[in-house]
């Protein structure tokens, strides 16, 4: 029987994919990129130029992600033990290779010589960044080492990455480990109608009687907000900030302690064995941001331009707490006074506005948006092989010729790994027979599932994250670079990846935009003006306890990052960092950092302070359309032309500029929220 895996097909072929399937393939995959790379260097040409030394390359990677990326995809969005343990088996047999890559002499003397070469000027601006980039990944991969220290560096990736994908299957692991079955509905009193679907739903999946609340980020969020019941907010509340932890109802099992304290070691090791003082230095070394001292600098400056703010919000919050009778405003109460109190002010919430903004409707108006703005088209798919019955496949034309396609998978289930993000499921590039291979993106959410007969009613906040995933879709699927190193999200410092992401949330504001993404689930009746008012007063509702949130998960990290181990352990640097910047404070059992996959299984390793940085880009970006149009077709079509089809081609400061014509400035980002001028 063939392995689907080895095939050449045009959409991976999920349905026949097994977890037998997996180690096999990749296997031979990386057995026969070794023998390519063998004989491409063992009898090299007098002069190595792109032709023969980058697309070869560029196609043995096309070959490892068409096995790959299908199988990373399902252990997030379809995980089971099998897919897991074949997932986890090719971890290291993957780090050893790229190590090996990254290490070979001969193969970084080859892009020296194109580098130094008559025709490297020639290249356009894309190949020269791509070889560039390598030769300083070259760098970054121990290729001065002596080769001791290169075999260290090998062992290290590879505990690496067996460290954080054990760390992200046992926050999934934990997620999935706590559920609460309520037999009586009254003690969810004040949940809406569609969250007691939902856990009646999920209590129905689980043969249960009654209804199930669950530490999936819907459930969890529905209890935290609307729940009348106190003590019932305090239970989810301390089993959720105690996933995979020491403490919380399932103290000691699963714990992700002893996993951080070995990643943080591992990656400072990594870091003094490459010449950098500490880890955050050398994540630097490839993203936007200069240096430490700068980072650092921007953070503690966002923090103080926003405390008095934040210390308004939470006083605010205390007075309007007791007028209710609760004088002892704790954290797990933060969340349901708050939307108490945005409903007092406002007389706005999410669940009000959630029936105008059926899945259907959004996503339509939000294709309107792209349509208007990049002169594109969108239209869905019906027949394709689904992982599963909730995937869904749109195609992305312009001038009647399909430029891409993407996969989107909306709604939170059991099996499926939480948060929302954007892949990449193939790359954009030029085959060396002249076609042009078109990209494909995946699209995952975690979204209230639809209940009750009724299409999926997704809140504003939700609108806002598909938006802003879109947005990374966007950057992956509008390229026109035609090398893949450098085609859409790839080659982008990571500090600059998120401006077309939070650039596209903008739209969730701007009346324009709102009119198309919005029609009542029945009537199909518009936003009404009077709710659209006070959605868009509400907007900067605790805007500066918003920040200073992020701004802790953003020092907490790049101070973990910066230190030398074990000089404090990880949950006193986070409490340093706390009593920097926190004006409510979290409990002692709080263990947040044991579930915080962006930095200890993502890519946001001393990298969150990205989504701030990058909103500072995309704040900035979006005043152009605000002075010029939120919908004008001249400066989408510039938005379009400098960040989105420029990839990794350039700078990101040099293409900011030039769609800006300036460098950022911080202003926008603090009108937007409200933090601009002096609190009230």
């Amino acid at each position: 029987m063939s392995n689907p895996l080895l095939q050449n097909y045009d959409l991976p072929p999920f349905s026949a994919i097994r977890a037998e399937h997996v180690k096999p393939a990749v296997e031979q995959v990386l057995a026969d990129s070794r023998a390519q790379v063998d004989a491409l260097l063992a009898a090299p040409p007098a002069q190595w130029s792109w032709s023969n030394l980058v697309e070869p390359l560029d196609d043995m990677g096309e070959k490892l992600s068409r096995a790959w990326s299908p199988v990373s995809h399902l252990n997030a969005v379809m995980n089971s033990a099998e897919m897991r343990e074949a997932y986890e088996s090719c971890l290291p047999l993957l780090s050893q290779y790229f190590t090996e890559l990254g290490q070979n002499q001969a193969l970084f003397e080859a892009y020296q010589q194109l580098a130094g070469s008559t025709e490297f000027a020639s290249l356009d601006k894309a190949q020269q960044t791509i070889i560039e980039h390598a030769l300083r990944d070259f760098r970054l991969s121990g290729i001065a080492l002596p080769p001791a220290q290169q075999s260290r560096y090998g062992e290290l990736q590879m505990r690496l990455s067996e460290l954080q994908s054990t760390f992200s299957n046992q926050v999934l692991d934990a997620t999935q480990a706590w559920s609460k079955e309520i037999k009586d509905v009254a003690a969810l009193d004040g949940l809406p109608d569609s969250a007691l679907e939902q856990a009646k739903q999920a209590a129905e999946a689980r043969e249960l009687e009654g209804w199930l609340i669950t530490l999936d980020f819907p459930s969890y969020y529905a209890v935290m907000t609307y729940a009348n019941d106190r003590a019932l907010r305090e239970e989810v509340y301390t089993a959720f900030c105690t996933r995979a932890s020491d403490q919380g109802p399932h103290a000691g099992k699963l714990d992700n302690s002893p996993i951080i304290v070995e990643i943080l070691a591992l990656r400072q090791e990594l870091a003094e064995l490459l010449g950098f003082a500490n880890y955050a230095e050398l994540s630097l070394a490839t993203k936007m941001a200069d240096s430490t001292e700068q980072v650092l600098g921007f953070l503690r400056d966002l923090g103080q331009r926003s405390k008095s703010y934040a210390e308004e919000d939470l006083a605010a919050l205390r007075a309007f707490a007791a007028e209710q009778g609760c004088n002892d405003l704790q954290p797990w109460d933060a969340g349901f006074y708050s939307e108490k109190l945005r409903q007092h002010r406002y007389a706005i919430s999410q669940e009000v506005l959630r029936p105008y903004f059926p899945v259907n409707t959004v996503i339509k108006g939000m294709f309107g948006v792209v349509q208007k703005l990049y002169g594109i088209e969108l239209r869905e798919v019906e027949q394709f092989d689904r992982w599963h019955a909730d995937a869904r496949l749109f195609e992305v034309t312009e001038n009647g010729e399909v430029i891409g396609r993407f996969f989107l998978d909306l709604y939170a289930r059991s099996s499926k790994r939480g948060g929302a993000w954007m892949d990449g499921c193939r790359d954009r590039r030029l085959l060396p027979n002249g076609e042009l291979q078109r990209p494909i993106a995946y699209l995952v959410c975690n979204f209230t599932p639809p209940a009750g007969g009724k299409p999926a009613l997704l809140t504003h906040d939700e609108a806002t994250t598909l938006f802003h995933e879109f947005g990374h879709g966007l950057h992956h699927l509008l390229t026109r670079v035609d090398y893949a190193s450098a085609s859409g999200i790839n080659g982008v410092a990571w500090d600059a990846v998120e401006l077309p992401s939070q650039f596209m949330e903008n739209w969730c504001w701007e009346p324009e935009g709102l009119a198309l993404i919005s029609g009542h689930f029945e009537t199909g009746e518009p936003l009404p003006q009077e709710l659209l008012d006070k959605m868009l007063a509400a907007k900067n509702f605790q805007s500066g306890m918003g920040m200073l949130r992020q701004v802790e998960l953003s020092l907490f990290d790049f101070e973990l990052h910066v230190r030398k181990q074990p000089e404090l352990s990880p949950q006193q640097v986070l409490d340093k960092v706390r009593d920097e910047t926190s004006v409510m404070r979290a409990p002692a059992f709080n263990r947040f950092q044991n579930g915080f996959s962006h930095i200890f299984a993502g890519g946001y390793a001393a990298g969150y302070y990205s989504y701030k940085w990058a909103e500072v880009l995309s704040s900035d970006a979006f005043s152009r359309f605000e002075e010029e149009g939120v919908l004008n077709e001249a400066t989408g079509r510039a938005f379009r032309d400098n960040i989105l089809a420029r990839g990794g081609s350039e700078a990101p400061m040099a293409l900011f500029v030039a769609f800006r014509g300036r460098e950022p400035s911080i202003d926008p980002l603090l009108r937007h929220l409200g933090l601009s001028g002096e609190a009230a």
